[in-house]
């Protein structure tokens, strides 16, 4: 008999455990997230699941870049989709027209608890094609100039505050990448002078600062701000204040070993010098600051990454699974102060605005931004590993290596972009 009531017992807990397991929801979730930013993302999942035994999110990460992007257009064709991704904001004008992305309504918004006023409006109108939303925004990345405190304070470049002075107008940059210089740096400025995407951030930030548009009635770089953006880089380079042709890890080697007093990069690179730092490996006090205003205004390039729902067809996702994931993506919004860590901005701005974030260097320093940030063109060409940095790639780094004159450069930008789709 005790065997019998023994194996009754073993049955209903079985039963029972099925049954829990049955009523979790269960989510997939692609992101193409490596090194600290992977590490920090897999965290917060982890935490997500701990704290809300109804949910299970299981996560996988692709390559990022084209492979990512390309596994997400198969995906959707065929039914094979993910519930919830990240994308970049920049990608999303070419995603859309292409069926890729679920729509978000005002009232499935509403109902998870979000509003337009918890984020940054640069970043959740980017989030937008034409007036509809399409994901939300989890950070604001863009680039920064880092700086060597110690090269600037002997150049007598360094204010009281320990922030770089007399930066601002493009004259009086090139006077300080001079007078840097002349002090015995022996690289003013460092750059990732041979690659597109780079290229493009620093190029886009100038276009920005002069009010310009990318395109305007159809027409791909019209003015002359895009010369006026191209020969400064270019300048730099002939000058001697920035070398030719280096690649990424290089470029960020120069500033690293001291030979170089600064360096444009991503708020990506954040980590990188703080972990230099705290091992003693760095060798000099170092800060990131906003982009000096070099032409008319302040703007800086920046993207975001985002969380989007993919659409198919095929496979639609239902009702319930949108309120989960849209569940999902407001927790992970409330709890992205540790995100931030990996150099980000938070776009929902109660993070941003948040005594632990202010108190967050050199993100607090540089977090302004986030009310001029400039995102890519709301154009199907725009966007990550999309044409304009193919374009970048081929015609601009070759101008700014003085390997081709920089009108010439631009007008082969035009005519290689202007036949294509551009809505």
């Amino acid at each position: 008999m005790k065997h019998f009531i023994k194996a009754g017992l073993s049955a209903v807990i079985l039963i029972s455990g099925s049954a829990v397991a049955n009523a979790q929801t269960q989510i997939t979730w692609w992101d193409f997230l490596e090194g600290g930013d992977g590490v920090r993302m897999k965290a917060l999942i982890k935490e997500f699941n701990e704290t809300h035994p109804d949910i299970n999110i299981s996560s996988t990460t692709l390559e990022w870049g084209v492979p990512f992007y390309t596994k997400v257009q198969t995906a959707t064709a065929v039914g094979q989709q993910p519930d919830i991704m990240t994308y970049h904001l920049s990608r999303f004008p070419l995603a859309v027209p292409q069926g890729q992305l679920r729509p978000i309504s005002d009232d499935e918004l509403t109902d998870a608890g979000l509003s337009p006023d918890d984020y940054f409006p640069s970043s959740f109108n980017a989030a937008k094609v034409g007036d509809q939303l399409y994901g939300l925004p989890f950070d604001i990345h863009s680039i920064v100039l880092y700086y060597n405190k110690d090269a600037l304070d002997k150049a007598g470049l360094l204010g009281e505050d320990g922030k770089p002075k007399g930066l601002d107008g493009l004259e009086n940059f090139n006077a300080a990448l001079a007078k840097l210089e002349e002090s015995g740096v022996e690289v003013p400025l460092s750059l990732h002078t041979d690659e597109g995407g780079s290229m493009w951030r620093v190029f886009y930030t100038l276009l920005a600062q002069q009010g310009a548009p990318f395109i305007e009635d159809g027409e791909i770089l019209p003015g002359d701000a895009g010369l006026k953006a191209l020969n400064a880089m270019t300048n730099w380079v002939a000058s001697g204040y920035s070398p030719e042709l280096i690649s990424y890890e290089a470029s960020i080697a120069l500033f690293t070993s001291g030979r170089a007093a600064m360096h444009i990069n991503g708020v990506w690179e954040v980590p990188t010098m703080k972990d230099l730092a705290k091992n003693g490996d760095l060798g000099f006090e170092w800060g990131a600051i906003q982009i000096p205003v070099l032409m008319d205004q302040k703007a800086t390039w920046a993207d975001s990454h985002a969380f989007a729902i993919p659409h198919s067809e095929a496979n639609p996702i239902s009702a319930e699974k949108v309120k989960t994931v849209l569940q999902i993506i407001a927790w992970m919004n409330e709890h992205s102060l540790s995100w931030a860590d990996a150099g980000h901005i938070p776009a929902f701005k109660a993070v941003a605005e948040s005594d632990e974030f202010k108190k967050m260097e050199p993100n607090a320093t540089y977090s302004a931004l986030a009310e001029t940030a400039v995102f890519d063109p709301e154009i199907s060409i725009a966007g990550v590993a999309g044409p304009i940095y193919e374009a970048t790639q081929n015609f601009i780094v070759p101008a700014l290596n003085g390997q081709l004159d920089p009108e010439d450069a631009l007008d082969m930008v035009r005519d290689e972009l202007q036949g294509l789709e551009l809505n």
